[in-house]
């Protein structure tokens, strides 16, 4: 008995529409080059995602720093540097960019 397909709504469509469709533009000529284009497509949405991941946290720090409490605050920075710091070893931001954003958001939470 097979079930109907939910229809894709807001909720159920991924938010971000992938800017790089690799497949379809690249017409590879050997077998390890079509390799190469998928693992690169993979690698590009994951990479993506956890750059969208860190921006997420450093907005929840910014904005608990917006409505000025300041516990709110060091607690979204307390959950955000592990964050960051994944970032670094996952390669997709370089370490003096998060030393950086680091900085400047204790800074500014330091000055609440």
């Amino acid at each position: 008995m097979d079930m109907p397909r939910a229809k894709l709504t807001s909720r159920t469509r991924p938010r971000y529409k992938p800017r790089l469709s690799v497949t379809a533009n690249c017409m590879a000529n050997h077998k390890s080059a079509e390799k190469r284009i998928r693992q690169t497509a993979k690698r590009t949405a994951i990479n993506r995602a956890r750059v969208s991941r860190v921006r997420t946290f450093v907005k929840r720090v910014e904005t608990a720093i917006a409505t000025g409490d300041r516990a709110t605050a060091e607690s979204a920075l307390r959950l955000a540097q592990p964050e960051l710091h994944r970032a670094i070893t996952k390669g997709v931001l370089h370490k003096n960019t998060v030393s950086r954003k680091l900085s400047r958001l204790a800074a500014r939470i330091n000055a609440l």
